[in-house]
């Protein structure tokens, strides 16, 4: 009898956990009706919580899902923190308080029922922030903020991104400054009200904000300026010299050069210096947010190997936010997102972000060599992994496990679908120029397929197809068993055919190169790029040999040596 009625009870319990999940509505292309006013206080620095209050119009009585973000752009992945979501409190427009029930299978989901008479819901929540990294990025401490306003905010089910308007505004700590890609900004005090924009646009547009600041014009055009927004935790790490400076300009002019196009109405860079304020590097159409440890001015000839973080978030802008993958567009952001051509979307921007650093001036030839020549050796040598996992799967590992640390990085492999990426691409790069007798480059190819429809805001997806097609236009070859022979493939050995076309080798020495020993001397910043790119590189100069070895020649024996390019 028992076990019958548990049975009972447990069908009873799905039948309801399904009906309540298939209550979702499915996002549709339909103007909102009416636009959601947010209202963000970020001044409670001891406790490091934002404060929301947030007004959504409602059509009329029956159920309302409202959605807290859940698969977010640039992270390709389930990231969306609701777990630090506190204290949500629903209320009617005559102050009716309004149980909320969370759906039992999208934990991202709040289901209310609206009373008859109800035009308006008004919201109170938290966003609390971790206090610590072990809690997750740290975007909130006593002289920097980073506000990314997904994770402030609930969204009506049922409407595209881009059909829901939003008003949204923050209080700021007394004194402080602030930098986004939001147009129109009106301050009255320490509260910044933004004109109203999609939601699509909000969620692209983060906020830094602190007590010191400096901005700097590296473009002024009138058709797309660019400015560099610098916090930092104190006045001294905003010091840069004119020389600093000219190369950062440099990054905005090579950058328009490649593409011979603009595809924002404004670029800002939003730059924090900090040794609390966790490091990052995230890409956004008109915007991007990059965090670094102190003294990236003030202490240059030791940053070398992370100077690339700009170029690469910059590069996005036309790569992977107007250009985008078709199945990592999506029209809201309960929607899955499909990641199997981040081998574009990241690996080309990797290899360029590299190119553009060097042309730039922030790297010398010098040092872009030694750091490539770091991780050709880290996987040709380093990532026995290749031998089961081939890299096209790896591009699924926003998903399979975001940021945690995993017990053997070479054999699990990771996000490789970035400094891998960065040879396929050399690969591609170098075989137009063999084809073309170096009358074309990967240069063509990035304004064929990056720079079309100049001034474009809204994306223009891409398939696999595409890109073949593209470089077929470039010049003739069969690129489509090319590629996926880079993808598809297993080991031995990492994919350096494009290095060796190029004319260098991978070769090793008994002295770490300078790039080395800023890797061994700077603890990279937890989550950043800089970061995983230390800890790809870990022990590769303590397993390199001491001789020199060429691509396909197998492993050579252990040594204490390091890897460094060798002109052939």
């Amino acid at each position: 009898m028992f076990s019958g009625l548990a049975a009972l009870l447990f069908c009873a319990g799905q039948a309801q956990a399904a009906a309540v999940g298939a209550e979702i509505p499915a996002p549709r292309d339909v103007p909102y009706p009416g636009v959601i006013q947010l209202q963000v206080d970020a001044t409670d620095l001891d406790h490091r919580v934002f404060r929301v209050k947030e007004t959504l119009p409602v059509a009329g009585p029956g159920r309302t899902t409202l959605l807290y973000p859940k698969w977010l752009p640039g992270n390709h992945s389930t990231t969306g923190p609701i777990d630090k979501l506190a204290g949500l409190i629903v209320r009617s427009d005559a102050g009716q308080r309004l149980e909320w029930q969370r759906d039992p299978v999208e934990m991202h989901a709040f289901h209310v029922d609206v009373p008859a008479g109800v035009k308006q819901l008004h919201l109170e929540f938290e966003f609390v922030t971790p206090t610590d990294t072990s809690q997750g990025r740290v975007t909130m401490t006593p002289d920097l903020l980073g506000l990314q306003w997904e994770k402030t905010l609930l969204y009506p089910a049922g409407f595209y991104a881009r059909q829901i308007p939003v008003a949204a505004s923050i209080r700021l700590p007394a004194g402080w400054q602030f930098a986004s890609a939001l147009r129109g900004a009106e301050r009255a005090g320490d509260t910044v009200r933004f004109a109203t924009v999609p939601l699509e646009t909000l969620v692209d547009s983060p906020l830094f904000a602190g007590p010191h600041y400096r901005r700097v014009e590296l473009d002024p055009s009138t058709n797309g300026p660019v400015r560099l927004n610098i916090f930092a935790d104190t006045k001294q790490e905003l010091q840069a010299t004119d020389e600093q400076l000219d190369k950062h300009r440099r990054i905005v002019g090579e950058s328009i050069a490649l593409f011979g196009s603009r595809h924002f109405r404004e670029y800002d860079f939003l730059l924090a210096i900090s040794d609390h304020f966790t490091g990052i590097g995230l890409e956004h159409h008109e915007s991007s947010e990059n965090g670094v440890g102190l003294g990236y001015f003030t202490d240059w000839d030791s940053n070398g190997n992370g100077r690339d973080l700009l170029a690469h978030e910059m590069t996005h802008s036309w790569n992977g936010k107007f250009r985008r993958p078709a199945d990592l567009w999506t029209p809201s952001y309960e929607v899955p997102m499909g990641p199997s051509l981040l081998w574009v979307y990241e690996g080309m921007t990797e290899y360029l972000g590299l190119v553009l650093t060097s042309r730039s001036g922030l790297w010398s030839p010098e040092l872009t060599r030694d750091v490539l020549a770091r991780s050709a050796a880290n996987y040709d040598l380093g990532r026995a992994g290749r031998h089961w996992r081939n890299l096209q799967d790896t591009t699924l590992q926003p998903i399979v496990n975001y940021r945690g640390r995993q017990s053997y990085d070479s054999w699990q492999r990771s996000k490789d679908y970035y400094t891998e990426g960065i040879f396929v691409w050399l690969d591609v790069d170098t075989k137009i120029r063999e084809l073309t007798r170096g009358k074309r480059s990967l240069d063509d190819f990035a304004r064929a397929f990056c720079g079309v429809e100049d001034g474009r805001i809204e994306p223009l997806t891409y398939t696999f197809e595409d890109v073949v097609a593209t470089l077929n236009a470039v010049t003739p070859y069969d690129w489509a068993s090319m590629l996926r022979a880079r993808l598809d493939a297993h080991g031995p050995g990492a994919p350096l055919d494009g290095l060796a076309r190029s004319g260098w080798r991978l070769a090793f020495r008994d002295e770490p190169s300078p790039s080395d020993k800023e890797a061994d001397c700077v603890q990279g910043r937890p989550g950043s790029r800089h970061d995983r790119r230390r800890r790809q590189w870990q022990g590769v100069h303590a397993r390199a040999s001491a001789g020199r070895a060429e691509s396909g020649q197998g492993r050579p024996e252990a040594a204490d040596g390091t890897a460094h390019s060798q002109r052939r």
